[in-house]
């Protein structure tokens, strides 16, 4: 629902679960993950606010996110039945997006599950339905390169039988001067192999 999409103004109050912002004198109660609550007080001057309207029978909610790769993401998760607004903002509040976006690619259902309200059923379920829509995204040009490039990296590697945490101790120790994505695989199976 996009009637709501954007908000700048000031905070008014600030709870554990939700923002009242005031636009020009009009308060919005505006709903918003942990960690997107918990970099914002009431001296943080004026914020603005990428917004997600959910309209139920009995109420109107907004979900606040301060990227629009945030809103993109809280929509992808959305879009899985069985997940509703304030699971798909407990996710996002748990694990940041360029974490979450790893997890769906690799397939690593604890990271997920992490998030409360989410088992391991509904992660595997997260990681079926948004792993083409998710490697699309990270290679889209609104997202950072390297995110995208360390996800192809650590899924070549898992291709060939490597353990994700055996990979990412191996990326820890290539030289910073290796930034191609072909290169990073060879000298990580380098690394690998020494195991």
């Amino acid at each position: 629902m996009g009637m709501i999409s954007y908000l700048s103004g000031k905070i008014l109050i600030k709870s554990d679960r939700y923002l009242i912002v005031d636009v020009n004198g009009v308060g919005y109660k505006v709903f918003a993950p942990q960690r997107v609550l918990d970099s914002l007080t009431q001296e943080s001057g004026n914020i603005n606010l990428f917004t997600y309207l959910a309209v139920k029978e009995n109420a109107w909610e907004l979900y606040g996110f301060l990227t629009t790769q945030e809103l993109e993401f809280y929509e992808l998760l959305l879009s899985i039945s069985g997940i509703g607004p304030k699971t798909a903002m407990n996710i996002l509040g748990q694990v940041a997006v360029d974490d979450l976006q790893e997890a769906i690619v690799l397939g690593e259902e604890s990271i997920i599950s992490r998030a409360s309200g989410v088992s391991k059923k509904v992660a595997g379920r997260i990681i079926l339905e948004l792993k083409t829509k998710v490697k699309k995204l990270a290679k889209s040009k609104d997202q950072k390169s390297s995110v995208a490039e360390e996800i192809e990296v650590i899924d070549a590697l898992v291709t060939l039988g490597y353990r994700v945490h055996e990979i990412r101790a191996a990326l820890k120790g290539l030289p910073a001067e290796t930034t191609k994505i072909e290169d990073r695989v060879k000298e990580a199976l380098k690394l690998l192999g020494r195991k």
